[in-house]
C-alpha cells in the first residue's frame, strides 16, 4: 500500500497543509503512519476520509458533526450508526437546499449588477 506525505495529500485535496494539520489534531484524520523521520504519512483510504470532511465543510457541518458522522461510518455494525448516518443525510438534503437558494440569491445579485454596469 502506498503511503504519502502531508504534502502530497494536501495537493491532491486542495487543502492546506494547516486545515489537515488541523484535522488531525482534533481527531478528525489521524495519519495512518509516521516516517521514520517522524513526518505523516496518509493512505489513500485517509485521502477518502479527508475528501468527505471537505465535501461536508461548505454545508457547515461543524467539527463535532464531522466527528460523529465519521465515528458512524467507522462502526457500520452498530444499529445506532445506521439511524446516525440517516440523519446526517436528512440534514445534508436541507442543508444542500438552503444553499441552492443562497446560490440563487447570489446570481440574482450579479444579474443586477451586471444590468447596471452595462
Amino acid at each position: 500500500m502506498g503511503m504519502m506525505q502531508i504534502g502530497e495529500l494536501a495537493e491532491r485535496a486542495e487543502l492546506s497543509l494547516r486545515t489537515i494539520r488541523h484535522y488531525d489534531e482534533v481527531g478528525l484524520l489521524v495519519p495512518s503512519g509516521r516516517s521514520d523521520g517522524g513526518f505523516r504519512l496518509y493512505t489513500e483510504g485517509d485521502l477518502e476520509r479527508l475528501l468527505l470532511i471537505r465535501r461536508m465543510k461548505p454545508l457547515g457541518f461543524t467539527l463535532e458533526e464531522m466527528g460523529e458522522l465519521l465515528a458512524a461510518i467507522d462502526a457500520p455494525q452498530d444499529p445506532a450508526s445506521a439511524q446516525r448516518l440517516a440523519a446526517f443525510h436528512d440534514e445534508a438534503v436541507e442543508r444542500r437546499e438552503k444553499l441552492a437558494r443562497q446560490v440563487g440569491w447570489a446570481d440574482e445579485f450579479l444579474g443586477l449588477l451586471e444590468a447596471r454596469s452595462a
